[in-house]
């Protein structure tokens, strides 16, 4: 490993620490070339706090954005915005893995497991292997997805097949990765009836959103269901279920609304209405107006949105797996049971635990930036949580108060959408001198509960 590498592996003693100042020091350079004049349209350069709003929320893969990413970005500030999606995608510990093999042909312990704390896989000797898996698989999967879309493009919207392919490459990227960045001012309205985009890009959110564990082993058992690990069987079935749900309920709930799905035909309402329900797993397109939508459509969002996606992926929130579980726990709790038990398997304590502390920070972190975004603005509190949801869920969905808010507005969703990307129990870990283990058991009393 290169003499910078040990330096910093040596500095920080906790693997969670090295993902932070990783991810820190990524959205300090990527501030500082978007603060640069050939990044930016016109004479003199980009604001600082739309630089670091912008390299945070494409580091992060959120896609929450103060400008018109089009318009106010040259094709250099855009490259810029790219390889940050990238890098945040795919995990910054990831790529250092993954030079670190290349460079020296072998991985030491502490390496292992900073790349292991940044994919979450499950042994320190897999590390290897899933690094270049999970980078391979990306590229591929965006190199398919990019093909589509620039075909489309020049084909259908007589785009020049330069331009057809760079739009692909760039939103094929941006979906893989849950981020959510567009080229067009109105996002994927214009293709909301367009199966080819609608559905390519769903298809590359769904995928990278599920969780590259979960990936890896449907691609060796998609035929034996029976083998398929407690993860993987949490995730297919709880982001089934909410995708169907997400579908219908905000497919019903606008399908009058003319300023959403009713102005479309039949099929494509249920088309955009499909569609509208893939976003919320932190992808960040909007095929519809979400400043239009319902107000029972923004809850439903809230609810979509702070789940998120798959485990160990590139999407946000508390993740399926989290929600999934604890609906086990819940189902337990209310038979009497006193173990957790998903399919043939006992779920332990500590995952138990582990999953409700998320569930807690994240619930106490959105209540509290909520609350500072109210008595910072003027605006609905239906508004204000929906921005909050999606910084944190690293979604990117806006219902058009971003660019209004004021710097300090601007500042806690930057600190929401940090949060939200490395996790509420890693950043907390991260920040912990040590962690103790204790040598004692105290006395044991039951009080009583609700």
């Amino acid at each position: 490993m290169a003499p910078w590498g040990r330096a910093l592996l040596e500095r920080f003693q906790h693997p969670a620490q090295v993902v932070v100042t990783g991810f820190v020091i990524t959205i300090v350079t990527g501030t500082l070339l978007l603060s640069l004049p050939a990044a930016t349209h016109g004479a003199g350069s980009a604001r600082l706090l739309d630089a670091l709003f912008t390299a945070t929320s494409a580091v992060c893969v959120t896609g929450l954005v103060t400008v018109d990413t089009g318009a106010h970005w040259t094709a250099f500030g855009e490259i810029v915005i790219l390889g940050l999606i990238q890098v945040g995608g795919l995990g910054l510990m990831t790529l250092a893995t993954l030079f670190a093999i290349l460079l020296s042909g072998r991985l030491g312990l502490r390496a292992r497991l900073v790349a292991q704390a940044e994919t979450k896989t499950l042994r320190p000797t897999d590390v290897r292997r899933v690094v270049r898996n999970v980078v391979l698989f990306s590229l591929a999967s965006e190199a398919v997805v990019a093909v589509v879309l620039s075909a489309r493009l020049a084909l259908s919207y007589d785009e020049p097949f330069g331009r057809a392919v760079y739009l692909g490459v760039f939103h094929s990227v941006s979906a893989f990765n849950n981020a959510g960045f567009a080229l067009w001012p109105d996002s994927l309205v214009r293709f909301a009836a367009d199966p080819w985009i609608s559905l390519s890009i769903c298809a590359a959110i769904i995928v990278g959103g599920l969780g590259f564990p979960v990936v890896f082993e449907l691609a060796r058992h998609w035929r034996r269901p029976r083998t398929w690990s407690m993860l993987t069987r949490v995730t297919l079935v709880t982001s089934a279920v909410l995708l169907a749900g997400g579908t219908v309920v905000l497919t019903v709930a606008e399908w009058t609304n003319p300023a959403t799905l009713g102005a479309l035909s039949g099929p494509a309402r249920g088309l955009a209405g499909f569609t509208a329900a893939v976003m919320p797993r932190t992808a960040g397109f909007n095929n519809i107006d979400v400043s239009q939508m319902r107000t029972e459509s923004w809850l439903a969002t809230d609810l979509l949105m702070f789940i998120g996606g798959g485990s160990a992926g590139t999407a946000g929130g508390i993740k399926v797996t989290t929600f999934g579980l604890l609906a086990f726990v819940l189902w337990a709790e209310m038979r009497g049971e006193p173990r957790v038990n998903v399919g043939h398997r006992r779920l332990p304590e500590s995952t138990q635990r582990q999953a409700m502390g998320v569930v807690l920070l994240s619930v106490g972190l959105v209540a509290g930036a909520t609350f500072a975004l109210l008595a910072m603005t003027g605006h609905s509190l239906d508004r204000v949580l929906f921005e909050v949801v999606s910084a944190f869920a690293t979604v990117g969905l806006s219902t058009g108060i971003t660019a209004d808010l004021p710097p300090a507005g601007h500042v806690l969703l930057i600190a929401l959408m940090f949060i939200g990307r490395i996790g509420p129990l890693t950043l907390a870990t991260a920040l912990a001198l040590r962690e103790r283990t204790r040598r004692y058991e105290l006395p044991e009393e039951r009080p009583i509960v609700g």
